[in-house]
């Protein structure tokens, strides 16, 4: 296992962490002895950062986070979110009061002392410039219940309004070989101001992995359902904002990068590594199997200029024009 600083933090943390979105709720069934197994995995593998939200299966994930990382909070970083149990578009959501409470909460299902990363959850952009939620965690830092904080962001410009605060120390951004515009201008002044880069969405739910076809259908409890077309939030959480049908699509177009690498996945999150912003990729996992694949990217051999230019061409020429949603 690599490990890359997190921003201006002292916490070196796993270049492929894990999400665990998946194993909380809203991507189908999950089984708690399946994740816990998982997790275990991870960890063993040399895994010492994971990302959830005090939404994730309301609570589960965070608990699940508790159960495995008991004994090892020293050791096992956590970064967790918090506002969208609550009106994300209601100032008082952002009060000092609430965000006491919402990390109070995180705290306890966790069984820890401290969040190493308490993050922001998709918030407006006019939360974030016309509220004071930013000084709330900087109180909550100085009395030490998180050791750093960050937002996690839908658009460009909402990360580029983050860099305005110094006391910022990572940016989640949804980025994949769909969702390129971040290397424009957004990584390149998160690494000149030292903060770290999250990359979440990072197999655009599944599509670049391969395994789906224009047949392929999803369990209604799966947001990959509910929400393939944005009506529960973000579009761009689900397929990276492609419509389902385009995306398979694209991603045969894509099929190429697994030549002679170990999968299109391992291959997706190679290129993802390979930008030097990045500090992590965050994929999800349900099992130890989701979890070996996915670290198999580590041994994944990059791609070369030429193949860059394709990869760049490719998302220019074919992808661009079809993502949905502010990003």
């Amino acid at each position: 296992m690599n490990y890359r600083q997190l921003g201006k933090s002292e916490m070196k943390v796993s270049e492929i962490s894990f999400g665990t979105w998946g194993i909380g709720g809203d991507w189908g069934r999950s089984n708690d002895e399946d994740a816990l197994s998982a997790l275990a995995r991870a960890m063993e593998l040399g895994v010492n950062f994971f990302d959830t939200a005090d939404v994730y299966g309301a609570g589960r994930s965070e608990e699940l986070l508790r159960k495995a990382t008991k004994g090892k909070e020293d050791e096992i970083y956590i970064a967790t979110k918090f506002c969208r149990a609550g009106d994300i578009h209601d100032p008082l959501t952002y009060s000092e009061d609430s965000v006491r409470q919402y990390c109070e909460a995180s705290l306890k299902r966790l069984g820890r002392e401290r969040i190493d990363l308490y993050q922001i959850h998709c918030p407006p952009l006019e939360i974030l410039k016309h509220t004071n939620v930013f000084e709330v965690l900087d109180k909550l830092q100085a009395e030490g219940k998180i050791r750093h904080y960050g937002v996690s962001v839908e658009t460009v410009e909402e990360g580029l309004f983050c860099l305005t605060n110094p006391n910022v120390a990572a940016l989640q951004v949804i980025f994949n070989l769909f969702r390129q515009k971040p290397l424009e201008e957004l990584f390149p002044k998160a690494k000149e101001q030292g903060v770290g880069i999250l990359a979440r969405v990072p197999l655009a739910s599944g599509l670049l992995t391969g395994k789906f076809t224009a047949d392929t259908h999803f369990a209604k409890e799966d947001h990959r359902q509910f929400n393939a077309n944005g009506e529960q939030f973000n579009v761009g959480e689900t397929f990276a904002g492609l419509e389902f049908q385009k995306g398979v699509e694209l991603s045969e177009q894509l099929s190429w990068i697994a030549d002679g690498r170990e999968s299109m996945a391992s291959a997706a999150l190679r290129w993802i590594l390979d930008q030097e912003a990045v500090t992590c990729a965050i994929p999800g996992f349900k099992n130890v199997r989701q979890v070996e694949q996915n670290l198999t990217a580590l041994e994944t051999k990059s791609f070369n200029e030429d193949e860059l230019k394709r990869l760049q061409n490719f998302y220019e020429g074919s992808v661009k024009d079809y993502i949905r949603g502010p990003y």
